[in-house]
């Protein structure tokens, strides 16, 4: 089992700049793929930015240039920085975890487009 607790939203002008937190626990194997995720009111859940256990990234193209996803293994925790932010960037952002797929092709584990574990979620509200 995974948990994970989200921290760092609030409310900020458009241009503004938020650092979000994850702090994840419980079994390391099924967090080697880690990731971000958004849902705005009345839009489906979306990935915002994900990064793997050898840190490798990939981002959404409406975040790219803007926001950085990064992790510290010591701490257990998973940040995803956000500058430039926008108002279309308003949404409730929740941190995820799951422990891929092996790839025998690539001889490592892959990033699924699921995810086994969610957190509670933190809101960001960004005004014009």
């Amino acid at each position: 089992q995974v948990q994970l607790v989200e921290s760092g939203g609030g409310s900020v002008p458009a241009g503004g700049s938020l650092r979000l937190s994850c702090v994840a626990s419980g079994d390391t194997y099924s967090r080697y793929c880690m990731a971000w995720f958004r849902q705005a009111p009345g839009k489906e859940r979306e990935e915002v930015a994900s990064i793997d256990g050898d840190d490798s990234t990939t981002y959404a193209d409406s975040v790219k240039g803007r926001f950085t996803i990064s992790q510290d293994n010591a701490k257990n925790t998973l940040y995803l920085q956000m500058n430039g932010l926008s108002p279309e960037d308003t949404a409730m952002y929740y941190c995820a975890a799951d422990p891929g797929v092996y790839s025998d092709i690539f001889e490592t584990r892959l990033c699924r487009i699921t995810y086994n574990y969610l957190g509670r979620g933190t809101q960001v509200t960004v005004s014009a």
